[in-house]
């Protein structure tokens, strides 16, 4: 854990690594230095614009797919039986949203992220489009804490 009078020293490269928006990267690094964790946190929860999250969508594969990096460790939960369902359901989710399911599956059955797959193919496409940019923050929040722990 960071303490009281810690300096987190974050590279572009590393948050870019977190997450893949430029302005999200400049906000946290103009933020620097961060007292602690919490202060991290508030300073990286951000609001994404649709073309920010379309933009992150694209480094994230889709869950029960061959992931790599830390999409791997995020996607533990998901066994092979589930990974069989997710390809039938990643497909009808795309072909409704034109984008990929994006949840933040860490800690998470795979059972768990293809109920919520489900109930999210009732949204419109806005909705589930800021739904996906909350998604991708909570990932990213999990990568960064991370990142400035390890």
């Amino acid at each position: 854990m960071l303490k009281e009078d810690s300096v987190v020293p974050l590279s572009r490269a590393t948050l870019l690594a977190c997450l893949d928006v430029p302005r999200w990267a400049d906000a946290v690094l103009a933020g620097q230095p961060y007292a602690d964790l919490a202060a991290l946190r508030e300073a990286a929860s951000i609001t994404l614009t649709p073309d920010e999250i379309r933009r992150a969508m694209a480094a994230h594969p889709r869950i029960g797919e061959r992931a790599t990096g830390a999409s791997r460790a995020e996607q533990s939960g998901v066994d092979s039986a589930a990974a069989e369902q997710f390809r039938k359901a990643n497909a009808e989710y795309e072909a409704r949203f034109g984008h990929v399911f994006l949840v933040c599956a860490s800690g998470r059955s795979g059972e768990e992220l293809l109920e919520n797959l489900r109930e999210r193919m009732g949204n419109d496409p806005e909705t589930e489009l800021a739904v996906a940019g909350r998604e991708l923050v909570a990932i990213a929040l999990l990568r960064l804490e991370k990142a400035v722990t390890a």
